[in-house]
């Protein structure tokens, strides 16, 4: 064997071994490449597979935990469900009696007369050179009902309640402000009375705030003596505020199908409290109608 053949089968021998490592290494290299390629897909197929089935399960296992958790709110009803004509709440003899001269009564405006209504009467009446007396009537009424984010209809009507009795003991210009309770007027009831001079004379004011169930009623009676003549008592101008107040409670009541015979007045619950403030009816009966009347 010559020696170039030897040199170029030690050559060869020496790369046999280098490529049988680069073609072992590259089957290795293959092989493992290939091995996370499938456990990769058969993850994917695996997840794919539960993973949609728990999804659904899940959505509704939460849904029917937040029904169960959160139940629809709910509020009691409210007990009266109407107000009655306005204008017919006080009786004919009544009217007679502290409004003798005055015509049919004014209906207010409203547009739903179920949830607020009104009525007014005045009174002028003309003595000639001894002047003349004049007398005013308001009757309001609203009614409250339940609602799942404000409240029960009984629980709104005690917060008006309070809130028209503070309006009317603010009434702007009104002197020797006085409250007291009334008894047997739906469940709870106050009187404010006060005076208010105007140029045409000294007017007596008397508001009656009123609530039974979940309808507040307010009473307005203003009188004054003018051109002269003697200013009323202001004792019988409270006397005939409370009775109209009870007439128009007993009149919401009836109008509802209660009879409200376990209470004087008509209430159904509660009992009379003492009041702390009036109503914006109150500012209005006591300044405008008897500038009218001047």
């Amino acid at each position: 064997m010559s020696e170039g053949t030897m040199q170029l089968r030690a050559q060869r021998d020496q790369r046999d071994p280098q490529a049988k490592r680069a073609k072992r290494l590259t089957r290795v290299l293959v092989g493992a490449a290939a091995v996370p390629v499938m456990l990769v897909a058969a993850g994917c197929s695996s997840d794919s597979g539960s993973g949609s089935g728990d999804g659904k399960d899940k959505a509704a296992e939460e849904s029917a935990a937040s029904k169960s958790a959160s139940p629809s709110p709910t509020v009691q009803a409210a007990a009266f469900r109407k107000l009655p004509e306005a204008c017919s709440v006080v009786t004919k003899k009544t009217l007679d009696d502290l409004v003798p001269k005055g015509d049919s009564g004014k209906e207010g405006s409203s547009n739903d007369t179920a949830v607020r209504a009104s009525c007014s009467w005045d009174s002028l009446d003309d003595n000639g050179v001894k002047g003349s007396q004049f007398r005013w009537l308001s009757v309001s009424m609203l009614r409250f009902e339940s609602d799942v984010t404000r409240g029960e209809g009984d629980k709104l009507a005690r917060d008006y309640y309070q809130k028209q009795l503070k309006d009317v003991q603010g009434v702007e210009g009104a002197k020797s402000v006085k409250t007291a309770p009334v008894s047997g007027t739906g469940d709870e009831a106050s009187l404010v009375r006060y005076d208010l001079k105007k140029k045409e004379g000294t007017f007596k004011q008397q508001t009656v705030v009123a609530r039974v169930e979940n309808v507040v009623v307010t009473v307005d009676y203003n009188g004054a003596g003018l051109a002269g003549d003697k200013t009323p008592d202001a004792d019988d101008l409270v006397k005939d505020a409370q009775k109209v107040a009870k007439e128009a409670v007993a009149a919401v009541t009836k109008a509802n199908g209660t009879a409200g015979s376990d209470k004087p007045g008509g209430g159904s619950s509660g009992s009379p409290s003492a009041a702390k403030s009036p109503s914006d009816a109150a500012s209005q009966s006591a300044s405008a109608s008897p500038a009218k009347s001047g």
